[in-house]
């Protein structure tokens, strides 16, 4: 393809060997590496001689800027007209070919091709291979010479066979890709604007009209040397190729000074010079410089011993961290003056300067530390049209007799001189919109009342005691690490955000803000409950939706009341006793740490949620919120009058309040009829009556009442008919026949979830409770000490006598009762039975119908002895930690995870038990002491569907 498209190496370009001069030195000074570029070009005398005097030298560019100088020279040569009568050599790496100018007969072939073009009147368009793009970044392209027409045919052309190499095919591969278009000049030109100097030069290789448009000087009005090595004799050369150049960027250039001095006198179009970190002059000369057309002037980081300026059109000019003890101006029209950090600039040089540009409107003199009260007097008398004025860093500054009507800027970060005296000279400003005054470690008070102050900033100012603002259209305040500030008054009508976080010894705050809409006070350790009256209706914020009062250690009793505040946090308060809040409109609010908390109200509010469970001294509580739907108080042990009053509430927990009663109860049951869950656990203090008034409950499907003192649950079977969870876990105090209702008499008919874990029931009301009541779908017996077995297999009274199983048949069979028809299958799918110490067999056998068992789990039962399951449906089977484990019998199908973990059992039993279990995938034998690692390959022929196999033990 390479071939195809720019030819063989000896392909060749017409060029004048007087150039050589320009690029013999060019190269990069600033992208250099391995980023940097190589371009190799060979100067040659006549053809005549054979190119025997040749000289090579070489320029690296970076990438960014690859073809900037040696194209725009090669654009130009094309309206010279003229043909040289030498040569140059170029030859050119561009990953895709080489070509060279070497034989005449050649180039006679190329222009033929050229007339053929031209008669067409269109430019070709290769069609390049996909990496092109790739490699035309990383490769240099060919130099087309300064003084000599170059047509079609001095470009690489797919018809130039530059050699004898290329044959005929290769000629009509290259004919079939070729694209043809027509764009005129203008519309060439248009497009042109769009594209960077970089894509400028590549779109100039394409054809001599696409190079021509691209030369055009509106493209290069900006000559950007930025990191390049060039001599004096170049730039001259550009200079001259290109008069009308408005700005100039020769930053990182070598000779910097005679490179600026040819700018000036040749550019007399310049409009922008910048010049950065050079060395101009020898030390001891002045350096002038003089233009009339330039605009703009940018001397940053040089060093010069004096400079004079005469630009009577020059508006902005920046000398910023030049070492210079001398500077004079001549600049009528200039505005804005730049001269931060020229320390070597006197007091008496920086006041001639700058007064001696009538016109200034903006002057950054910040670490100019010779800068004195007297100097800024006469600046002021000279630059009425003074509008911006830094000069941060001049310790010797006061303004206490500068007056400045007309600034809108003003910085003065770390002014030593800069005391509440200070603020008269400021407050003259009323012009005044932006204020720093950052690191002023000798001011104490700021007291403004300015019209137009928009932006004010005090951060680290160590005295600052006092702040008093006072300003229409003030939008922002930044006031931070002020440890000795204490009153705050700010009066503004565009003020929406107020942070000021972490200001220890802030006692006062006075806000007139009518838009004000978020504060921060986080860590305003010293804020009193007076606070509170300035966020409530009348006190100055009418419009305040967000408050952060968080680690305000000094509230006690917060009470607030607003029609506008949603979000309210206190996070961290942990002082407060008293919380009331009239907020309708409030959907957030944050307690965490307020662990003192004793009386909270919140009446009415907008909250969705309530979580006053960090609260654990809680002792009165009133909630109106017609938008809750839930409200958890666990851990409110002290709770005991709790008056809740929540329509929309579905959930409610108020886990361990052991002090609350059955009229607090009875009182939410009424006033919250929405109520789905309810979790009692802990709560001893509820009686029968209590657990009556869930009859006004019609939703309640979810009842905890854990932990409890219950003797009877009469009350909950006539009052939660539809409830389908109950949880009585360690309720030691039920007698044997308190579930009787339940498989004798019907009662809770929708009951899916029933947890007795830790209960005192004896075995026979368990055996009767799991045969009698099939419907439940969970059942939960952890910790169940009188649990002795869980024998199914010889309740022949309540479930039918099947004499056989069958184990090939499928679930789908045993489920349609190919077993028995008469009895109802068990809709168990969950058993729990952890813990339980003195169960020693487990035997589940067809004959029980668990054909919707999928999970069991025995861990942790020490004695058990004896498991033998058939159930076609169980996936999970847990056995850790069952030490007496012996016998086990698996007739499980679709059993996928089994734990064994350790349990006493031997190697072949478990072989045996799981080769019924065919889709076994997870077996867990760690810490197994009769189980030896080198058994796991003959479990794995057991049962081949295993994936893994959890052994702790290393072999011997």
């Amino acid at each position: 393809m390479r071939k195809d498209i720019w030819g063989t190496e000896a392909e060749e370009m017409e060029t004048d060997d007087s150039e050589l001069g320009f690029w013999s030195t060019f190269h990069n000074v600033g992208g250099g590496g391995a980023e940097g570029e190589r371009l190799r070009l060979q100067g040659s005398g006549e053809r005549a001689n054979g190119n025997e005097r040749n000289e090579g030298f070489s320029v690296d560019f970076n990438q960014k800027s690859e073809n900037f100088l040696q194209w725009i020279i090669g654009s130009r040569h094309s309206a010279s007209g003229g043909s040289g009568s030498q040569g140059v050599n170029v030859d050119v790496n561009l990953n895709l070919g080489w070509w060279s100018s070497s034989s005449s007969s050649t180039i006679a072939t190329g222009r033929e091709n050229c007339d053929r073009d031209i008669q067409n009147k269109r430019p070709k368009i290769h069609s390049f291979s996909l990496d092109w793009g790739t490699n035309f970044e990383n490769e240099i392209h060919d130099l087309a010479p300064v003084h000599e027409e170059v047509g079609d045919e001095d470009l690489p052309d797919s018809s130039i066979t530059g050699g004898k190499a290329r044959n005929h095919d290769d000629t009509l591969k290259v004919a079939d890709s070729e694209v043809r278009m027509d764009l005129t000049d203008d519309l060439l030109h248009m497009v042109f604007t769009f594209l960077d100097h970089i894509d400028l030069c590549r779109a100039a290789r394409v054809c001599r009209q696409w190079r021509d448009a691209s030369s055009h000087e509106d493209f290069w009005r900006y000559l950007n040397f930025e990191n390049r090595f060039i001599s004096v004799q170049q730039f001259d050369d550009m200079c001259r190729r290109y008069p009308n150049a408005t700005a100039v960027n020769i930053y990182g250039a070598p000779a910097i000074h005679p490179l600026v001095m040819k700018a000036i006198s040749s550019l007399r179009n310049l409009e922008s010079l910048t010049i950065n970190d050079a060395t101009l002059g020898n030390g001891i000369q002045e350096i002038p410089i003089y233009h009339d057309r330039l605009h703009d002037l940018q001397i940053v980081k040089c060093r010069v011993l004096r400079i004079s300026i005469r630009c009577p059109q020059l508006e902005t000019l920046s000398l910023k961290r030049s070492s210079m003890p001398h500077a004079v101006l001549n600049c009528p029209l200039l505005r804005e003056l730049d001269i931060a950090s020229c320390h070597k600039l006197s007091d008496a040089a920086i006041r001639s300067a700058a007064t001696s540009c009538p016109l200034l409107e903006s002057l950054d003199m910040s670490n100019c530390s010779c800068v004195s009260d007297e100097t800024l007097r006469e600046i002021a008398m000279t630059c009425g049209n003074l509008h911006v004025l830094d000069a941060s860093y001049c310790p010797n500054i006061s303004l206490e007799t500068v007056r400045l009507p007309m600034l809108t800027v003003l910085k003065l970060h770390s002014c030593e001189g800069i005391t509440s005296a200070s603020m008269a000279a400021i407050a003259s400003s009323y012009m005044l919109e932006v204020l720093e005054l950052d690191n002023c470690s000798l001011l104490t008070s700021v007291s403004l009342d300015l019209p137009r102050l928009k932006n004010i900033r005090l951060v680290h100012c160590r005295k600052f005691v006092d702040l008093n603002l006072r300003s229409s259209v003030l939008s922002s305040i930044t006031v931070s690490n002020c440890a000795s500030l204490q009153r705050i008054s700010i009066t503004s009508n565009a003020l929406k955000k107020l942070v000021l976080q972490k200001q220890e010894s802030l006692t006062t705050l006075a806000l007139q803000c009518q838009s004000l809409q978020e504060v921060d006070l986080t860590e305003c350790e010293s804020l009193t409950n007076s606070v509170c009256e300035v966020f409530s209706t009348g006190g100055g914020c009418p419009l305040l939706r967000s408050l952060v009062l968080d680690s305000c250690e000094s509230l006690t009793a917060v009470s607030f009341c607003s029609t506008s505040l949603v979000s309210l946090s206190l996070a961290g308060c942990r002082a407060i006793t008293s919380l009331e809040l009239r907020c309708p409109y409030l959907e957030h609010v944050s307690l965490d740490g307020c662990d003192h908390l004793e009386r909270a109200s919140f009446s009415p509010v907008g909250l969705r949620s309530l979580n006053l469970g960090i609260c654990p001294k809680l002792n009165l509580l009133h909630v109106k919120a017609p938008l809750m739907v839930s409200l958890e108080l666990k851990g409110c042990g002290v709770l005991s009058e709790a008056l809740i009053d929540c329509p929309l509430l579905t959930s409610l927990d108020a886990s361990f309040c052991s002090q609350l009663k059955d009229d607090c109860l009875s009182a939410t049951t009424s006033s919250c009829p929405l109520i789905e869950s309810l979790v009692l656990m802990s709560c001893p203090s509820v009686g029968p009556d209590g657990l009556l008034s869930l009859r006004c409950l019609p939703h309640l499907t979810y009842l905890d009442l854990s932990y409890t003192f219950l003797v009877n649950l009469q009350p909950v079977f006539d009052s939660c008919l539809y409830l389908k969870v109950l949880k009585l876990q360690a309720c030691k105090y039920l007698s044997d026949t308190s579930l009787e209702p339940l498989y004798k008499g019907g009662a809770l008919p929708a009951l899916c979830e029933l947890d007795l874990s830790y209960g005192t029931l004896c075995q026979s009301a368990i055996e009767e409770l799991l045969a009698g009541c099939m419907h439940l779908t969970h059942v939960s017996l952890n910790g169940c000490v009188n649990m002795h077995d869980l024998d199914w297999g010889f309740h022949v009274d309540r479930v039918s006598e099947i004499s056989t199983f069958c184990g090939s048949l499928d679930s789908t069979s045993l489920g349609n009762g190919l077993l028995s028809k008469d009895q109802p299958s068990r809709l168990l799918q969950n058993l729990n039975c952890v813990g339980c110490p003195n169960i020693k067999k487990v035997v589940i056998p067809p004959t029980a119908r668990c054909f919707h068992l999928s999970s069991l789990n025995l861990s942790l039962s020490s004695n058990l002895k004896e498991v033998d399951i058939s159930c076609c449906n169980l996936f999970f089977l847990n056995l850790s930690n069952c030490y007496s484990l012996e016998i086990l019998k698996l007739d499980c199908p679709r059993l996928t995870s089994l734990f064994l973990q350790s349990c006493n059992i031997d190697e072949e039993a478990v072989e045996t038990a799981i080769m019924q279990c065919n889709m076994l995938e997870t077996l867990d034998v760690r810490f197994c002491p009769k189980i030896s690692p080198l058994s796991m390959s003959s479990l794995r022929v057991a049962c081949p569907s295993l994936k893994r196999i959890f052994s702790s033990l290393a072999p011997p």
